[in-house]
């Protein structure tokens, strides 16, 4: 019975995504090239093994288009005999990677494969590929008459759905900041953070050690405007730049080989690709498609939430989270013990493999066997993953 386990796993330190930012000079491809290139070095690995390279990316224009994955597997130095694709599911992209990756070994199509993601928010914005353009056609606008919204929107009507308050918005944000802050003085990313030759980045960017709960109450909403106050009358406009993820650049690689080829190549497995669940949710309250994702792939899994050691939910905005804590039930302790998006941040199309990279670094700190990571996505969309370290008890 074939199994996919989990080599390595690495990443970049993340930028801010701006003009600007430490790795706003790196072109995507070059960027997504470091990561690759890191992780057949770390593991001395020939590429030449290397049946598949799938990368995310959510912005695919301009230098972030044609398959960007092909060119940044060429930029690595791999032989030209290894192939590449570039899939988009929005922000879970380099999850679904992961998925495709994984379920490519177990299926017996790849021995070898690799899940990667990239995203260069400071050379190709947000919403760059859909801009101008209408993206959805006249069947969605028949389906959803009244129109769908913005991801902020859905982030305030989430957290008035679910009663949330700004106080515990901001408490979540700061806290996530603290977390984060201490993972790096206390060496917690070392060993999954490779650095970008020629960028004058040792950490990521968008962590704030100085923050403060005052700081962030004095941030206005962001997504406050006049025709969603007409539409939703509902809403307390709570969500800020400070209780939100910040826009990035980086990329993150993990190597996913068939655990048989994996002995006889000589690698040592880190971690067990246990199960996989996509699940699709109303598109109006679009990020709530992490809790039936982890509904299930527990279900999927045979396990239940008191089995996980540890989670990775993204931090798009900190009321997705805490929606999630608070349907789910899950013990907070145990929920991006790192810190999160809010803080590390949120390169789209590499964040699903950025938050595995962190998720193995989090059960080998803690001795935890289980980890499960889940992700919002655009469009009323999650991906959940859980895997199995494999030297746990």
């Amino acid at each position: 019975m074939r199994e996919a386990v989990i080599v390595d796993a690495v990443r970049t330190p993340l930028g801010r995504g701006k003009p600007g930012g430490a790795l706003s000079t790196v072109h995507p491809v070059d960027l997504h090239a470091v990561v690759l290139r890191a992780l057949v070095e770390r593991t001395a690995l020939d590429p030449a093994a290397v049946d598949d390279v799938i990368g995310g990316a959510v912005g695919q224009i301009g230098e972030q288009s044609m398959n960007t994955t092909r060119w940044a597997v060429l930029a690595a130095g791999f032989p030209e005999s290894v192939p590449a694709v570039t899939v988009d599911r929005q922000c879970g992209s380099s999850q679904q990677a992961v998925h495709f990756a994984a379920q490519g070994v177990l299926s017996g199509a790849y021995d070898v494969a690799i899940a990667s993601g990239v995203e260069s928010m400071s050379r190709i914005p947000i919403g760059s590929q859909a801009a101008g353009r209408d993206a959805f056609g006249a069947g969605v606008a028949e389906r959803y008459p009244d129109g769908l919204v913005p991801q902020g929107v859905s982030a305030e009507l989430i957290a008035a759905r679910y009663g949330i308050p700004r106080e515990r918005l901001d408490a979540f944000a700061l806290a996530s900041h603290q977390r984060a802050a201490a993972a790096w003085a206390d060496g917690r990313f070392a060993d999954e953070v490779v650095k970008v030759p020629g960028a004058d980045l040792a950490v990521d960017q968008s962590v704030r050690p100085d923050t403060s709960a005052d700081a962030l109450a004095g941030l206005a909403p962001s997504f406050r405007a006049e025709v969603w106050e007409r539409r939703f009358p509902e809403i307390g406009w709570q969500v800020t730049a400070g209780n939100s993820s910040p826009v990035n650049d980086g990329a993150a690689a993990v190597l996913i080989v068939e655990a048989a080829v994996a002995r006889q190549l000589g690698l040592r497995p880190r971690a067990r690709l246990h199960s996989f669940a996509v699940a699709g949710a109303d598109p109006l309250l679009m990020l709530l498609g992490i809790i039936p994702a982890t509904q299930k792939v527990l279900a999927r899994a045979g396990l239940t939430l008191a089995d996980i050691d540890a989670f990775e939910v993204n931090e798009a905005f900190a009321g997705v989270v805490l929606a999630w804590l608070d349907e789910t039930g899950a013990d907070p302790a145990r929920v991006n013990v790192n810190g999160g998006a809010t803080a590390i941040g949120h390169p789209l199309g590499a964040s699903g493999a950025r938050l595995l990279t962190t998720l193995l670094s989090v059960l080998e700190q803690t001795g935890g066997r289980y980890g499960l990571q889940t992700m919002c996505e655009a469009g009323g969309l999650a991906n959940a993953t859980i895997v199995e370290r494999l030297d746990a008890s």
